[in-house]
């Protein structure tokens, strides 16, 4: 009787020791909404702001709307949607204090797509910096510096 009282002890530790590390490995609700800050960038002779609302996580893909406004050119401005694909993986990394790379596309209104690669580079648990690159065309890069904030992780 006392050597099944240990064994059952010691399956007991052992799923107790591997259900820690793959709770800790899962992704959780909290990383479900980030928000992102506006952020605006130079042009030739003008400037690119952009604004998103707080994007949403499903099947491993980012996603929100966009508002981008030129200035003095406001006929160039557009809208959209904009996706970034981050899997489970990355965002244990992210999670783990390690920056990551993405890539993502944006479609505007009109169904012209840009491409978007950037990188996440984080502060604590809930929040870091973004540089991210849109591709507007073969010759045209838009670059934005900003920050990244997960609303429902406590650092």
């Amino acid at each position: 009787m006392p050597c099944l009282s240990r064994a059952r002890l010691g399956w007991l530790a052992l799923l107790l020791v591997v259900g820690g590390v793959s709770a800790a490995d899962r992704p959780t609700d909290e990383y479900a909404r980030v928000a992102i800050a506006p952020t605006k960038t130079s042009i030739y002779i003008g400037t690119v702001a952009m604004t998103m609302p707080a994007f949403t996580r499903t099947a491993g893909t980012y996603s929100s709307t966009y508002d981008a406004k030129v200035f003095p050119f406001f006929f160039s401005s557009e809208s959209g949607r904009l996706s970034v694909d981050i899997s489970d993986a990355l965002l244990h990394q992210l999670g783990r204090g390690e920056p990551i790379e993405f890539r993502g596309r944006a479609v505007n209104e009109s169904g012209a797509e840009r491409r978007i690669e950037g990188r996440a580079t984080p502060a604590d648990a809930a929040s870091g910096k973004l540089k991210v690159r849109v591709f507007v065309s073969r010759r045209i890069e838009l670059i934005f510096n900003t920050t990244y904030r997960f609303p429902d992780v406590n650092p």
